[in-house]
């Protein structure tokens, strides 16, 4: 008999970056386990395909277009899908760039601009302004996707992994800001997942050689697995953790590479 530890039932969900890969497995899991969940991204159409997908399996879904880089538009996000049930129990910033490959001082501004607004500023913003609302009923998870490019030094996606490390440091700070209102914050830092994102990583066999060589588990992440912590992050179970970034790499940060 189920304890209703991972149970979400009647509790609504938003999800940023939901139309495709971890948002969309994100979103479908939540669905699964009771959630009402809005779907929010740039693609809507795509977004409202994958919303009419999970009702059709029976789960209560909403689609709604935001640019997270936009600050008009994370406002009317929050607006419309505060006004969908009247609450927000659980939201998911997954909507992210990776932005330019290559070093650093070859960004430009604007480059500079696009990334934080999108990976970082997007998140803010949205935390901004339904945190309160959490706040007001003493109960609510807010789980931010960094990445362990956010923990790891890097060549060529160094925009990338300053915007996840500080994604990591924005869980912390929110833990600890809004944690007497009853609200757990934790950021998730995925590994190599088979995502459309890691599709030109996943095709270069020298690259998966060297990575999966120095991944314990010697193989790459599934879109459920991080899904699965973010469930958990999100229900009961999770209820005793915060400020934490979850690592979900298989091994790859804790290995000495043999």
């Amino acid at each position: 008999m189920s304890s209703g530890l991972f149970s979400l039932s009647g509790k609504v969900a938003l999800v940023t970056g939901a139309a495709q890969g971890l948002g969309w497995a994100i979103a479908s899991e939540l669905g699964a386990h009771g959630a009402a969940v809005v779907l929010a991204d740039r693609d809507a159409e795509t977004a409202a395909a994958r919303a009419a997908t999970l009702r059709q399996d029976g789960v209560d879904a909403i689609a709604i277009p935001c640019d997270v880089g936009d600050a008009a538009d994370v406002a009317r996000l929050a607006r419309e899908a505060l006004a969908w049930h009247g609450q927000v129990d659980v939201l998911v910033c997954n909507a992210g760039i990776q932005g330019p490959a290559g070093p650093l001082e070859a960004a430009s501004d604007e480059d500079w601009q696009r990334v934080f607004d999108i990976n970082l500023r997007g998140a803010a913003r949205l935390t901004g302004l339904l945190a309160p609302e959490m706040a007001r009923r003493g109960d609510g998870r807010i789980v931010l996707m960094s990445s362990i490019a956010g923990l790891r030094g890097n060549r060529a996606i160094g925009l990338y992994g300053l915007s996840k490390a500080a994604l990591a440091q924005l869980a912390r700070n929110l833990a600890v800001e809004w944690g007497p209102s009853g609200i757990c914050v934790n950021a998730i830092s995925p590994g190599l997942i088979r995502t459309p994102l890691a599709q030109d990583l996943l095709a270069n066999d020298a690259f998966m050689q060297r990575r999966l060589a120095m991944t314990p588990l010697r193989r790459v992440g599934e879109p459920s697995e991080i899904a699965g912590v973010a469930v958990m992050l999100a229900s009961r179970a999770g209820g005793f953790i915060t400020g934490q970034n979850i690592v979900v790499d298989g091994g790859t940060l804790i290995s000495d590479g043999s």
